[in-house]
């Protein structure tokens, strides 16, 4: 019989995932939190000495963090103990204390012909086959070959061949006992008002069959060989088994795929899906005929927390991609997301991944960009607003985009992540004017300074700025002072940290020892949103990391740079952090464009790219050399501020 989605939640509402999945683990006890529901076990799917395995009894779900295996209550009896689907809800309904809901007779009668739809889908598959490997599917092969489709992928998606008949499907499903009926209400038949006999809807074309997350064949996707056809592509039409904003290409191999912490991936076509499937992206799936939907992105986040969608690179795919952001905004939730990959120009998966191999897809999937990154991109262009009005509007559009945000949390980091970035945007840099070609070149102005040849010119700074105390080098220390004072901040304010976990999770650090220092205390935070500084710190030092903590702290107090400490009041730390995190964006963005104006000297060693390359220079030294602090900065923490 089928269950209603309220009777299930209800069962899960009422049942902590943790007391299902007991019954079959011993939960470690150091690193478990019962009062929080964070349950931590070895595998029961996989053996291992350490344990990996989590149950969250808020989210209701299990995840193994070493094979990858997750699901809800229903999904671990199914898999772990072996029961159907009715058995695991009729246990978990008593262990919960819901009844069972009464039979519906006329619901089971309508499911029972569903049974029957599904086997007409099977029989009308088995025939597209069969005509593909027939000679009359001669050409529908060479096609397919054309396109780089091999022998095995054709077996492996059960690739066919619709004849260029009006009725030989129509006949063989005829053959095989299936209703006129049942042929409409698959789709395979047209009927048309003006003409009593229906005729096949699918006729020369290869067949590419659309399976739901079962793996039962529920629709076919038909591509034209004839040139003059009107549609080069035609879908089914929506059944009482398909649903295409309910139905993703590839559904069930994928959600496998993402289960063995494979990425999971959203292309356009169902050539790009094989394509990329062959060359071992199992987690690709594809919309059916339609641009993503709602439905689509609850599908995805079954599978992934932060599905990867691929766009083309041209001005159509930019503004699918800048669509897509619109749709994909109001439903963030903690923890999930989505990344977009910007293909190369006019080219698609299949293209791409044919003409230079699977390694160009597998960089256009690595350099894939967090949403917020994505949005940003496209609401400056790349290009500074020079004047108030024009970076009020921008700060405007940024607000009014993390305001379509529905999850209050989502959307305060949003809005901190954009104001961070802001800060960086518009951090005041000190721009160069030269004058004259080759030899010594002049500063214009009073108490000019000469420069000579082509090396890097000195840059008048105050001494204040270049005493700054973020740029005096460290001891013994890999890290940056810099990075110092951002790491030493969240250490000691652990919720400056869970406030901003997007875009610290993607922060570039320039050490080893950051890096991965960075690393693991987002981890802890994220396993823990109120974890205490103290704790924290234990738990880092823990993880072997106290001596570049304790060496850091050493650094910053050496130098006097006291707003990173745990006795300082919240608010004046997170404004240290704020600009310490303004500098070093705007540091990372203009090292980025210095490596970008060497290569360009290389290729074009002109007087321009060369004042180019100078002039980022003389940016860097001026950022490196901003003072982070300002005026009456720390007086909640009681430090005294200087009068005017």
């Amino acid at each position: 019989m089928r269950f209603s989605d309220g009777f299930l939640d209800e069962i899960r509402q009422r049942l902590p995932i943790s007391q299902v999945v007991g019954e079959h683990v011993i939960w470690d006890k150091r690193k478990s939190q019962p009062q929080r529901g964070d349950m931590w076990a070895c595998c029961p799917f996989h053996g291992e000495k350490s344990p990996s395995f989590h149950a969250d009894d808020r989210r209701g779900i299990y995840h193994c963090f070493g094979c990858g295996v997750s699901g809800d209550h229903f999904r671990f009896l199914t898999e772990k103990a072996g029961m159907s689907f009715p058995e695991a809800v009729e246990k978990l309904a008593g262990m919960a204390g819901v009844p069972m809901p009464a039979r519906d007779e006329r619901e089971e009668r309508r499911q029972e012909a569903r049974r029957s739809l599904y086997d007409v889908m099977e029989i009308a598959t088995q025939y597209f086959e069969a005509a593909l490997s027939h000679n009359i599917g001669a050409r529908a092969r060479g096609y397919l070959h054309e396109r780089g489709v091999s022998a095995a992928s054709q077996t492996r998606f059960r690739l066919g061949y619709a004849p260029d008949s009006a009725n030989g499907l129509k006949e063989h499903l005829a053959s095989n006992g299936v209703s006129a009926q049942e042929m409409v209400d698959t789709g395979l038949v047209v009927v048309r008002e003006d003409s009593p006999l229906p005729y096949d809807r699918f006729r020369n074309r290869v067949m590419f069959p659309i399976t739901d997350f079962r793996g039962k064949v529920i629709a076919f996707g038909g591509r034209a060989l004839s040139p003059d056809v009107p549609a080069k592509y035609l879908n089914s039409p929506e059944t009482e088994l398909f649903k295409k904003r309910l139905n993703l290409y590839n559904g069930q191999t994928a959600r496998e795929a993402a289960r063995s912490g494979k990425q999971v991936i959203v292309v356009e076509g169902y050539l790009d899906v094989i394509a990329a499937v062959t060359a071992g992206f199992d987690g690709t799936v594809a919309p059916m005929g339609t641009a993503l939907t709602e439905e689509h992105l609850q599908l995805l986040w079954r599978m992934s927390d932060a599905p990867i969608l691929c766009f083309d690179g041209d001005a159509a795919g930019q503004r699918a991609a800048a669509k897509t952001t619109d749709l994909v905004l109001p439903h963030l939730q903690p923890g999930r997301t989505v990344r977009i990959a910007t293909l190369p120009e006019g080219q698609d998966p299949d293209d791409l991944i044919k003409a230079q191999g699977r390694g160009a897809f597998a960089e256009v999937i690595d350099r894939a960009r967090s949403l917020s990154d994505v949005i940003w991109s496209i609401e400056t262009g790349g290009i500074v607003p020079e004047t108030p009005e024009a970076r009020a509007a921008l700060e405007a559009r940024l607000k009014a985009r993390a305001g379509a945000i529905g999850d209050q949390s989502v959307k305060r980091h949003y809005m901190q992540a954009f104001d961070e970035k802001l800060q960086a945007f518009f951090a005041p840099v000190r721009q160069q004017r030269w004058e004259g070609r080759g030899g010594n070149q002049q500063r214009g102005g009073r108490g000019g300074n000469s420069f000579a040849g082509r090396g890097s010119p000195r840059v008048v700074v105050s001494d204040t700025l270049r005493n700054s105390r973020l740029l005096k080098p460290g001891r013994g220390l890999d890290a940056t002072p810099r990075e110092a004072a951002i790491l030493m901040t969240l250490v000691n304010h652990p919720a400056l940290a869970d406030s901003r976990l997007e875009s610290l999770a993607s922060l570039e650090l320039s050490s080893p020892t950051s890096r991965n220092l960075l690393g693991a205390l987002l981890d802890l935070v994220t396993r823990d949103h109120d974890i205490s500084a103290e704790a924290l710190r234990a738990a880092l030092g823990a993880r072997g990391y106290g001596e570049p903590i304790d060496k850091m702290q050493d650094l910053l107090a050496r130098q006097g740079v006291w707003q990173t400490g745990s006795e300082i009041a919240d608010p004046d730390a997170e404004i240290g952090l704020a600009h310490a995190l303004a500098l070093h964006y705007k540091s990372v963005e203009l090292n980025k464009a210095l490596k970008a104006a060497e290569l360009a000297l290389g290729d074009d060693p002109s007087e321009e790219t060369f004042e180019r390359l100078r002039d980022i220079q003389n940016q860097i030294t001026t950022v490196d050399g901003t003072e982070a602090l300002i005026e009456g900065f720390g007086s909640l923490s009681g430090r005294a501020t200087r009068s005017f």
